[in-house]
């Protein structure tokens, strides 16, 4: 059984953070486990509240899975503050997790911020250098390279300097582009760029996109899959996820985590 750590925050409301990660994992057939950063009190309106843990909190939680289980991949999401980022990434060299994929959460989808602008410098310096995949939308890549990002140059010159900071892969995210129709996502591996254009869906339902679509990537990773492969799957998994969202709550309701097994399982059967 292949294994998957989520090192993310809880989302009360269940369509983000742990929640969403840990049901994209068992989608995927992975087995998942996590190390809790912060509880949130979030529905679909919002987030109402932050509680983090201590930097000692999630290095128990980290030491408990590395002395034990282990892992073949590792996620992280919303990690708050400086002192829990470094944390982290003494943690996952200390038990020599590679497969990691940086989900760099800043902001949740009605605005409130999930992570200290104090600790910026601090995921540019520790945990850029040990991701092996980064997946920024366009906001929070303009914060993590400090330039505007408009235009498809943009992206690709965005990408070259999170690849900079030592990340192996960067995944820019499209869901914040200007065009109506279409997103598209852009992949740079240090040498070559490769764009995922999928259709727009024109819906509100889609909390937790972010955490979801890294997820997937992490499951496919603990699989044995390479980048390029993870990204194909994850982007099959999402578009699945949110062209089939569930209209729950008075807000931004969650993506539905079923849709793409639920729609293999169709096609088997057909």
């Amino acid at each position: 059984m292949n294994k998957a750590l989520t090192i993310a925050g809880s989302d009360s409301g269940g369509g983000a953070g742990i929640q969403a990660d840990l049901k994209t994992f068992q989608e995927l057939e992975v087995f998942g486990m996590s190390a809790l950063t912060a509880v949130t009190a979030q529905n679909t309106l919002g987030v109402h509240g932050v509680y983090p843990m201590t930097a000692e909190a999630v290095i128990e939680q980290m030491k408990a899975i590395g002395e034990d289980m282990g892992t073949d991949a590792v996620k992280t999401g919303m990690l708050f503050n400086a002192e829990i980022i470094e944390a982290v990434s003494v943690n996952l060299t200390k038990y020599h997790w590679d497969n990691v994929v940086v989900d760099p959460v800043m902001i949740a989808k009605g605005g409130a911020s999930l992570l200290k602008m104090e600790a910026i410098s601090a995921m540019q310096k520790f945990l850029m250098p040990l991701a092996k995949v980064v997946t920024p939308n366009i906001p929070e890549a303009e914060v993590l390279t400090g330039m505007s990002i408009r235009t498809a140059e943009d992206k690709q010159e965005a990408a070259k300097k999170l690849h900079a900071l030592g990340v192996q892969n960067v995944v820019l995210k499209g869901g914040h582009d200007e065009n109506p129709s279409e997103s598209t996502d852009l992949l740079f591996d240090g040498k070559e760029f490769y764009t995922f254009t999928s259709k727009r869906i024109p819906t509100k339902n889609t909390h937790g996109t972010g955490c979801t679509f890294s997820a997937a990537i992490t499951a496919e990773l603990a699989r044995g899959a390479d980048v390029y492969q993870a990204v194909i799957k994850a982007k099959d998994f999402i578009q699945a996820a949110i062209e089939d969202g569930i209209a729950i709550g008075q807000g931004h309701g969650p993506t539905n985590h079923g849709a793409y097994r639920k729609r293999i399982m169709e096609m088997v059967q057909s």
